[in-house]
């Protein structure tokens, strides 16, 4: 049996005995309340009938008469005033019967005449001198009856009693009368409840998207074997953007500072992935979180054509960015051990033709000038103003790979830096990205020779990096190259697009207490730009130790 019939009968249940309850007691209690007021009806009459002083009278006279007077087929009975008066109280109050009685239990006014003279069918408990209620059955049937004593008109002792009886049938209409009303109303909440069970059991389907309770149970094992077991960070929000999942890899990886129950807008999403959540996109996203770089991606959950939420996926690809910084600086050196096999291969083939010829002293001359020009290839000049040797390497790599791209990477006549490193893998990751960037803006513009320049100078451990470059200038509002996703390249084949590595590299640096600005947005040459395209300034302090730079 699905769930929604379950609740549907339950409901319907618990409602039908409640009401089956509470009829119970309203009909028990509506029958007492009705006896007793019927009850309460014939006393009233009875001591109406007791208290007129014609009927004192007449049962007083009948009560000291000789024995004999009061006895069937006495006709005196018959129009006696206390006959007259107990039969017009009937007829006027609707009675059963009012029977008045002597002393001693003989009838002295009955609705019956032939019945007159004889002694009541139940015990005559007023003749006692208290005022009896009861229910009893006698000669006229089932009755709830009140019995009055008479008194003399002297008050001098009890002379008869009054009997008023009213019918139980009478009680039982009026009781069924009542019963009725109380079963249609009875009805119409049992209605009710059934229309309210059904109403609830819908909700609960909608509320479940119709799925059974072994169903959702299944569907949390399997969440919570998803949540914890993916290696992901997944964070999941509603329709209205609250959020209703968070697992621990996503807080850890966003470093988020909010869970379930919050807005999505209130966790501490960078703009990049709280616009991914409010706009899904099935492309994987690129961004940066803290020191990290993730890929995300989102999705909306629709079921039934009802609108669940977003629900998206996170992952870590900060090792991913390092290996493919580290592939560049292996590329770069492989690309200039590629262009010094070239140059030996020449002069070991020069030196070969001279040799094959005799030509000794010619072959020893070039010889001499080989072993005198020193190392194979070109260096960066003033690479020796550069202390720490991943720096310095680094830098010669990166020109190397500039020259590839016909790009001359240059060392500006201010750098000084002679200071090891204390953070060289920040260092490395803001100075790369710069001069990628440069690189890659200065292979774009028509201008040649292209020219990217570095700047490097240390004070007191702070590390200043100016990158410029013969390109064209930022093609973006400046104020936008720093935020995740702007960029001017084609996304090509990198997973998440690009648009990561500025804000990345302004990350870093405002980790350590520094920045990155925008010094010059290009376009054109001036003396304190002269390369003419966009001029980037990093600010890294602390990154250096502090026994040496400038005084």
């Amino acid at each position: 049996m699905r769930l929604r019939t379950q609740v549907l009968l339950l409901q319907s249940g618990v409602v039908a005995v409640a009401l089956g309850v509470g009829f119970g007691f309203f009909a028990t209690t509506t029958q007492d309340r009705v006896t007793d007021e019927h009850g309460q009806r014939a006393l009233a009459i009875a001591r109406t009938v007791a208290a007129d002083p014609d009927v004192r009278a007449d049962v007083t006279r009948f009560a000291a008469a000789d024995d004999g007077v009061v006895a069937p087929g006495n006709e005196e009975l018959a129009v006696s005033a206390v006959q007259e008066a107990a039969e017009s109280t009937r007829a006027a109050t609707g009675a059963l019967f009012v029977v008045v009685t002597d002393e001693k239990g003989l009838r002295l006014a009955h609705p019956d005449p032939g019945r007159l003279g004889l002694r009541v069918s139940t015990d005559p408990t007023a003749l006692s001198g208290a005022e009896v209620v009861v229910r009893e059955r006698g000669t006229l049937g089932d009755s709830v009856r009140a019995k009055v004593p008479v008194l003399a008109p002297d008050a001098d002792g009890v002379v008869g009693e009054v009997s008023v009886g009213i019918s139980t049938a009478e009680v039982g209409a009026e009781l069924w009368s009542d019963l009725r009303w109380a079963a249609l109303v009875v009805a119409l909440a049992l209605g009710a409840g059934v229309v309210g069970s059904a109403l609830l059991a819908a909700r609960w389907k909608k509320l479940t998207l119709g799925l059974e309770p072994e169903q959702l149970a299944q569907l949390v094992r399997e969440q919570e074997a998803v949540l914890h077991g993916v290696g992901e960070g997944i964070v999941g929000v509603d329709a209205n953007g609250v959020v209703t999942v968070v697992n621990a890899d996503a807080a850890r990886l966003l470093d988020l500072h909010g869970g379930v129950g919050d807005r999505i807008d209130e966790i501490g999403l960078t703009p990049r992935l709280l616009e991914l959540m409010t706009d899904p996109d099935d492309e994987p996203v690129a961004a940066a979180a803290g020191d990290r770089v993730v890929l995300a991606m989102a999705s909306r959950v629709v079921r039934d054509g009802h609108d669940l939420g977003t629900v998206m996926s996170v992952r870590d690809r900060t090792d991913v960015q390092n290996l493919t910084r580290e592939l560049d600086s292996v590329q770069a050196i492989g690309s200039v051990l590629r262009a010094q096999q070239h140059e030996f291969g020449n002069r070991l083939h020069l030196l070969y033709g001279l040799l094959s010829r005799g030509d000794t002293a010619a072959a020893t001359e070039f010889l001499e000038v080989l072993v005198g020009s020193g190392e194979v290839g070109d260096e960066l000049a003033g690479a020796e103003d550069v202390a720490d040797p991943h720096l310095r390497a680094f830098l010669i790599a990166k020109a190397a790979h500039a020259r590839e791209r016909d790009v001359t990477l240059v060392l500006g006549e201010n750098t000084w830096a002679p200071s090891h490193l204390t953070y060289p893998v920040d260092v490395t990751t803001v100075v790369g990205n710069l001069v990628d960037n440069a690189i890659d803006a200065a292979t774009s513009a028509p201008t040649r020779p292209a020219e990217v320049e570095i700047d490097l100078v240390e004070h007191a451990g702070t590390l200043i990096v100016t990158v410029g470059d013969t390109g064209p200038g930022l093609a973006v509002d400046p104020e936008e190259v720093f935020r995740e996703g702007v960029t001017t390249k084609p996304a090509g084949d990198r997973p998440g697009g690009r648009g990561v590595g500025l804000a990345l590299t302004r990350q870093l640096a405002r980790r350590h207490g520094g920045d990155v600005v925008i010094g010059d947005p290009g376009g054109r040459r001036t003396a304190e730009n002269p390369t003419g395209g966009a001029l980037f300034v990093a600010t890294l302090p602390g990154v250096c130790e502090s026994n040496g730079g400038l005084s």
